[in-house]
């Protein structure tokens, strides 16, 4: 297919299409560029604003009330929906991602690597029960612990922004064995976390309209919101078969 001069990120959707044919491993690296345009307001976003007063219970009320009035107001994104599409398709081994909103899993994927944790990985910072699944949040008020009484927290207020292991591990696992690389609105690499642990053979393609870390790494930089990246390559597709 040829394409009009003048249209170089038509031509580099077209590459990202030929990489993705070629792959049989591909996995994708996803920070808040991929929910914002969604509607919500990222977990970052919310925690540089409301640090100091996420130092007491009421701060941690206050904290969560905000930030989950967005999350369960906005949807996935095209972008998540599109990533699951390829996951069903086979292409897909996982995602690695730092959000927290558990967009991927409510899109339906099902390989999700969310090495911060999120509000899937919950805690009593009490007596330390365990209430894993995003749903406790969907209610009307913050759920408590069933053994004490105290406010439930999800894990990264818990662990105050620490990695979640078990998906560390995964992550490493994953990219080890990726022959093609998807780095989706993120600007960091988490290097000892799991980017280190790369197939060094790994094609890297980076989508992000501004200039971020993998800049360095990646054989193709298209410069567009993602949404609108995996709107134009199905197009592409579609026309395909």
């Amino acid at each position: 297919m040829r394409f009009s001069i003048g249209n170089p990120n038509r031509d580099k959707i077209q590459q990202l299409s030929d990489y993705i044919k070629q792959s049989s491993h591909i996995v994708a690296t996803t920070g808040a560029g991929i929910s914002v345009s969604g509607g919500g307001s990222t977990y970052g976003q919310l925690s540089r604003t409301t640090r100091s007063a996420r130092d007491s219970e009421d701060g941690e009320r206050s904290f969560l009330r905000n930030y989950l009035h967005t999350m369960f107001h906005y949807n996935p994104s095209f972008s998540h929906y599109a990533l699951r599409d390829l996951e069903r398709a086979g292409k897909l081994t996982g995602i690695i991602t730092t959000n927290v909103d558990c967009m991927h899993t409510i899109a339906g994927s099902e390989h999700v690597a969310e090495i911060q944790g999120s509000l899937q990985v919950n805690r009593c910072p009490h007596c330390g029960r365990a209430y894993d699944g995003y749903e406790i949040w969907n209610q009307d008020d913050l759920p408590l612990c069933e053994s004490c009484g105290s406010l439930i927290l999800p894990w990264p207020l818990y662990s105050h922004i620490g990695l979640w292991d078990a998906d560390v591990r995964k992550a490493r696992q994953w990219i080890a064995k990726a022959d093609l690389i998807l780095a989706i609105g993120t600007h960091g690499n988490y290097g000892s976390a799991y980017w280190n642990y790369r197939n060094s053979d790994a094609v890297i393609v980076q989508i992000n309209p501004g200039h971020t870390f993998f800049d360095r790494f990646a054989s193709l930089n298209i410069r567009e919101p993602s949404d609108d990246v995996f709107k134009k390559l199905k197009e592409i597709q579609d026309k395909n078969g």
